[in-house]
């Protein structure tokens, strides 16, 4: 089950809207081939698998991360489930049941009517902590919200006079960019996109990644320009907006090669709710959200973040001008304040990384 977790870590951010599921075929104690689910339209983990394996899947083990899946309308790939009976797999270790209600539980009875035996939790806790935002995008239609912010030690990310390059050193800009190419969508306002004129592209190592996330930039005012970088950039780009901007602007955008979403209008700018309804209607699971205090702080007053990466620098920029790291309405003690869970300290070269989980939502 290690190798199979494994595998399916390495794959993460490439396979939505299908889960990033790993798996590997045992026999007599050797792992005889193992793999991952393949991008859109590719073969699933357990179909890889028993591809590598051939005719020695007769008889072994697997050992997968999430329940093989079972044939219902709209699937483009076949079910996992009837390949494992067809090969003869005599075992099969599943640490998830898979929660999307066309799969959950079907595939197991499936296969332990075939005949076949099927433990349930193996590597269970490990697999939960990984499919994090697929298990939330099936059980509630609203994506996985990670939150990240790089400050200093007073909780500024820039100066009073809007200097920010760089609060942080290297190998944090670098883990913020491995972190990118791993979600399916990169969300930021358009006070950072005038203000920095980002590209918002993954690129680890400074090579760009084979994925890139959708770019989705909330501009209720329609400041953002046609020729800003992201618009030239590799990938593609959702520009949500309200119906208040003006027409042309919005052709203008349109033009540039960028899509325009149409939402509500709210005090926060736009229906931040309604949008990610959207996206994850479009098979959107992850949003990493590196954006401006204005619009974390809207993400956090709507008890929409999941997750947060704060990189945090040592240094103390001072000053009641210089910008926060979230702003919004806040809370008005300190027992309504978001405590983050199972809180995590890295460290990377000078700086810091305080991971941890935060809001409601728990799988």
């Amino acid at each position: 089950m290690a190798r199979a977790l494994a595998v399916a870590e390495a794959v993460r951010g490439a396979t939505s809207p299908n889960p990033w599921v790993g798996a590997a075929l045992v026999r007599d104690g050797t792992v005889i081939a193992s793999g991952a689910t393949e991008p859109p339209g590719g073969r699933h983990a357990e179909a890889f698998v028993l591809d590598l394996a051939g005719s020695a899947a007769r008889g072994a083990e697997l050992f997968v991360t999430l329940e093989p899946c079972m044939p219902f309308p709209g699937k483009r790939t076949p079910s996992c489930a009837a390949l494992l009976i067809a090969a003869g797999v005599a075992r099969v270790h599943v640490a998830l049941l898979d929660p999307d209600p066309n799969v959950s539980g079907l595939g197991i009875q499936h296969l332990r009517d075939a005949g076949i035996e099927v433990i349930v939790g193996d590597g269970a806790d490990l697999a939960r902590t990984s499919l994090r935002p697929y298990l939330k995008h099936r059980s509630t239609a609203r994506p996985y919200v990670i939150a990240r912010w790089a400050s200093s030690l007073d909780g500024r990310t820039a100066t009073s006079t809007g200097e920010s390059k760089w609060i942080t050193g290297t190998l944090a800009r670098d883990r913020s960019h491995r972190e990118r190419a791993r979600v399916d969508a990169i969300l930021t306002g358009s006070g950072t996109v005038i203000a920095d004129d980002p590209a918002l592209t993954a690129r680890p190592g400074g090579v760009l990644s084979l994925h890139q996330p959708l770019r989705v930039v909330t501009d209720a005012r329609g400041r953002v320009s046609p020729s800003s970088a992201l618009f030239a950039a590799p990938g593609r780009t959702i520009i949500a907006t309200s119906a208040a901007t003006d027409p042309a602007w919005r052709s203008a955008i349109s033009s540039s090669g960028a899509e325009v979403l149409l939402c509500e209008a709210s005090p926060a700018g736009v229906n931040l709710d309604q949008l990610f309804g959207v996206l994850a209607s479009r098979g959107i699971m992850s949003i990493w959200a590196e954006a401006g205090a204005t619009l974390l702080g809207a993400l956090f007053d709507a008890g929409l973040v999941d997750e947060v990466f704060a990189f945090l620098a040592p240094m103390v920029i001072g000053g009641a001008a210089a910008r926060p790291s979230v702003a919004g309405e806040g809370v008005a003690s300190l027992s309504g304040a978001a405590r983050l869970r199972e809180a995590t300290i890295e460290q990377l070269g000078d700086d810091i990384l305080v991971r941890g989980y935060i809001g409601a939502w728990e799988p």
